[in-house]
């Protein structure tokens, strides 16, 4: 008898004290490309703040400069509870929900931030419930600049850059095949291959963020840079379904509130950081080449021959033809 009840006693012990075990070993891993210490790691080490506070404890792990790997790797591991959130662009994303991807994989669609915005908040919504059925909660939406070509010699034509060898995303095949088709040659890496890779002469041309180009010292080597918006860099910050509903609302709610304040300082941040990156780079020997009105229109026909192309294959038809519907009527509004 006196055994029995020692069990029950031991057995009520540890049921009153697993609770809080439970919410102490607790974790959220995340992983992201984008540098240690820059404004995108410190707005996530501020959600991280929110977190552990809410929640009473536990771990909140960020992983910064790709040290788990390219964002499609990131998403696998998040898949098999490796890790449970990633602050990711359009190339990772689109890993989950291929719909993503007509945020950033159509090039001079989008001819200002506002269009950008208007088209994001649009889709917002529908988006969101995509990725949730997926088994992904999205708790913010971010950008990171334009992307601009970064090259070893000056090139002002797309002419220019078919003697050129490409970074290209690993994950990205349907864009390597459309580059060959085109006459490009696109060498297939990850991004943290990029640094060694042009300065080995595996590739000779980079299409980057002018702020990513200079966190990393691309512009060293790549040192002409083309002042040309091809497209923006979106991403945005997710969680797995899973870790998210082990959360009280509680803690639900202050993640939400706090991913949503670290949106709107990183889009606003990195806007401004474009032009800066590009005037601290040129203060330190990069070369900026402007284009003329017919190596523009040359560009301008490129995207244009490149759109029906990239419709179906790496932008579904229907959020492809959305997406042109809404820049029409934002467009026609500002008239």
């Amino acid at each position: 008898m006196k055994k029995l009840l020692a069990a029950l006693l031991m057995g009520a012990s540890l049921l009153m004290t697993a609770p809080v075990a439970s919410a102490q070993e607790q974790q959220l891993r995340i992983g992201t490309l984008v540098p240690k210490n820059s404004l995108y790691h410190r707005e996530l080490m501020l959600v991280g703040e929110a977190w552990r506070k809410a929640q009473g404890g536990g771990k909140y792990l960020v992983f910064p400069d790709g040290s788990q790997g390219g964002e499609a790797d990131m998403v696998r591991r998040m898949r098999i509870g490796q890790m449970q959130g990633a602050l990711m662009s359009v190339v990772g994303l689109r890993e989950i929900e291929p719909s993503i991807a007509a945020l950033q994989a159509m090039p001079l669609m989008f001819r200002s931030w506002e269009e950008v915005d208007y088209v994001r908040e649009k889709i917002r919504p529908a988006m969101e419930q995509k990725f949730l059925a997926q088994g992904f909660v999205v708790l913010a939406w971010g950008d990171a600049g334009w992307v601009r070509f970064f090259s070893k010699k000056p090139a002002r034509h797309p002419d220019d850059y078919k003697s050129m060898k490409f970074f290209a995303w690993g994950g990205e095949v349907e864009q390597q095949e459309i580059m060959k088709r085109l006459g490009y040659t696109p060498v297939p890496l990850e991004t943290a291959d990029i640094l060694p890779a042009i300065q080995t002469g595996m590739i000779d041309a980079v299409p980057s963020t002018p702020y990513f180009a200079l966190a990393t010292q691309i512009y060293n080597t790549a040192g002409h840079m083309l002042d040309l918006n091809w497209a923006p860099i979106v991403g945005a910050f997710v969680v797995t379904k899973k870790s998210w509903d082990a959360m009280t609302p509680a803690t639900q709610q202050a993640m939400r509130a706090a991913s949503a304040k670290a949106g709107v300082e990183i889009r606003a941040q990195a806007r401004r950081e474009v032009d800066e990156a590009v005037a601290a780079m040129q203060k330190r020997g990069l070369t900026v080449h402007t284009l003329n009105a017919e190596q523009m229109q040359a560009w301008t026909a490129l995207a244009e021959r490149l759109h029906p192309q990239i419709r179906g294959r790496m932008v579904p038809a229907a959020t492809f033809d959305e997406v042109v519907g809404h820049l029409k009527d934002y467009r026609a509004g500002k008239r």
